[in-house]
């Protein structure tokens, strides 16, 4: 396949909160809104102390589309008072998300050290289940995110978009598909036909993109840039695009070097990376 011609617009670049992390709610927004950026993904912990729904307003006044909230899951749990808090914070972010006006809610699914995976994995499944009927009564969608096998051992149990699009369909529900995150997948050699797979099912809910560094100084937060790094992102968006997708290309970058630069600086930096390498 050949891979798709440059962005040349902005219509479709969402930037995360946490991207842009020193920054408030309101100085983001007040900022993506100048930089011409016409999506944001909000991370729970903007909210925190704001009167939820009128920062949704907020937000939609400045002219951004509010892409998806981060983040529910980590579901797995040693006892029923683990089992329990795990399921209400999942309603909370749920309830956060409709009172917002996000569509969506992306899940990293979670992982207990010293447990066996195929039990996280069991208890994953249950808790989607659990908390799936309150997430279609608000009409919001959950977006199972497969991190990459580094992280199973407290982050997720889910590693794969084979794990992630299996999972999906076992649930069965219009509102339960995938997060495609190329820094966690970009490596796996069943990367396309699996996004082939969930495009087909209906699944492919959310595109996430970075770079990965190489070398890289940490494996949480060094991420990179679009093309500072060794993910061919041009070609992964080729396949998600042939998929049927045709949401928001959300970038997300964890980085302790960017949250130190000028915030300015460096989402005038993401716009002219989304545009050269996205």
């Amino acid at each position: 396949m050949n891979e798709p011609e440059p962005l040349s617009d902005l219509a479709r670049l969402c930037v995360h909160t946490m991207t842009t992390k020193p920054w408030s709610l309101d100085q983001a927004a007040d900022a993506y809104a100048r930089a011409g950026v016409k999506g944001i993904t909000v991370w729970r912990d903007t909210l925190a102390g704001r009167d939820v729904s009128r920062s949704g307003e907020m937000l939609r006044s400045r002219g951004l589309t509010i892409v998806s909230l981060c983040r529910g899951g980590f579901f797995p749990y040693a006892d029923r008072a683990g089992q329990l808090r795990a399921y209400e914070d999942n309603r909370l972010a749920i309830d956060q998300a409709a009172a917002l006006g996000a569509p969506l809610v992306v899940l990293v699914c979670g992982a207990l050290p010293g447990q066996s995976l195929a039990r996280s994995r069991d208890q994953i499944r249950e808790g989607i289940e659990a908390v799936l009927p309150h997430a279609e009564a608000n009409q919001i969608r959950l977006a199972i995110e497969p991190l990459h096998p580094m992280y199973a051992d407290s982050r997720s149990a889910i590693n794969t978009l084979t794990q992630a699009n299996d999972l999906a369909l076992a649930i069965g529900s219009d509102y339960v598909g995938v997060a495609v995150d190329v820094y966690h997948l970009w490596w796996d050699p069943a990367l396309e036909s699996e996004i082939q797979r969930a495009g087909r099912a209906g699944k492919l809910f959310a595109y996430h993109v970075c770079d990965w560094k190489s070398p890289t100084l940490d494996l949480l937060l060094d991420r990179g840039l679009p093309g500072e790094g060794i993910i061919p992102l041009r070609q992964i968006r080729g396949w998600v695009e042939a998929a049927g997708f045709r949401g928001f290309n959300e970038v997300e970058i964890f980085s302790e070097v960017h949250w130190a630069a000028d915030q300015e600086a460096f989402l005038a930096r993401i716009v002219h990376s989304y545009r050269d390498h996205v």
